[in-house]
């Protein structure tokens, strides 16, 4: 069997740059995934490209992550950290867990990678464009959005949303525990509606036919042995993971509609990804990322038709 390299082989050839400081009125709302993010990024980088640079930017667990290079308007920032550390198991994996109690190694990304590709914080933390990351609090099992300028630890709000369940610890928050964001909500696009958003972009990292399988299990009030094990003592998100695949379905099916609709604007991979959430072939994460960023230099034209209505 070939094994896989460490580092994506076009690492060197990616695109890279600062967008521009033009802000585009409307939220673009990001959907987790896990490595599945290299795709979003991928449209994010083309959207850069475009100059389509959304005024307010929602992402949950891995949407949450990429979401921070989108702010801070660097192109290629998160897909050569991905390509180049992917494999690299304090990026993700066991030594990861060790060091964050966590899957994914934060303090590894936040410190020593931030060495190799530094954040532009200044422009991160610009007020003129507003970032929200979505976690779910354990006690009530609803999704908090923590907002960069009002929130205490915005970076450890991202580590929440990102902490996947069973894989990872509860990440504490004033004095809250929290989970991935994805427990309580798939893609926060109804967020951003209720926030008055007029223009709403999704980018989801699932095929826009994708449905999760539904068993008899989920509908029934019979706690999984595991889930019991991991999540007794917080009833609130047991009754939230016990929905999470028919609540899933139904976002999906409300998110089709309101796209048909014209009142958002989807962005969904062009076919399936064909990989699971933590695959470490760096090659085809590679061509996963490409396939983003061409499916974003495809949708900029109806992007800019809709933007316009």
């Amino acid at each position: 069997m070939r094994k896989s390299k460490k580092v994506y082989s076009g690492l060197d050839s990616l695109p890279h740059g600062m967008a521009s400081t033009e802000i585009t009125p409307g939220c673009v709302a990001l959907e987790g995934g896990a490595l599945r993010g290299v795709y979003t990024s991928g449209v994010l980088d083309a959207l850069m490209e475009a100059g389509i640079n959304f005024q307010c930017t929602v992402g949950i667990s891995a949407g949450a992550l990429t979401g921070i290079n989108y702010v801070s308007g660097q192109i290629g920032r998160s897909a050569a950290t991905s390509l180049r550390y992917a494999r690299d198991t304090r990026f993700m994996g066991p030594k990861a867990y060790r060091r964050n109690k966590c899957i994914v190694g934060f303090d590894y990304i936040y410190n020593e990678i931030n060495k190799a590709y530094p954040l532009d914080k200044k422009r991160f933390f610009d007020p003129a464009r507003r970032f929200v990351a979505v976690a779910t609090n354990c006690r009530t099992g609803e999704p908090t959005y923590f907002d960069r300028d009002t929130c205490s630890d915005i970076f450890q709000a991202v580590k929440a949303s990102s902490s996947i369940p069973y894989a990872s610890k509860m990440t504490m928050i004033d004095g809250d525990p929290y989970l991935d964001g994805g427990c309580s909500v798939k893609v926060p696009y109804a967020w951003a509606l209720e926030q008055g958003y007029e223009k709403v972009v999704v980018i989801r990292t699932l095929t826009a036919d994708y449905r999760n399988r539904v068993t008899p299990r989920m509908y029934t009030d019979k706690v999984p042995l595991l889930m019991g094990l991991f999540y007794r003592k917080y009833p609130e998100l047991l009754r939230k993971l016990m929905a999470t695949e028919p609540r899933g379905n139904a976002e999906f099916e409300e998110m089709q509609r309101l796209h048909d609709e014209g009142r958002i604007f989807m962005i969904c991979p062009s076919r399936d990804l064909g990989f699971d959430m933590v695959m470490r072939d760096m090659e085809k994460l590679g061509a996963i990322y490409y396939l983003g960023y061409e499916d974003g230099k495809a949708a900029i034209e109806p992007l800019r038709a809709y933007l316009a209505k």
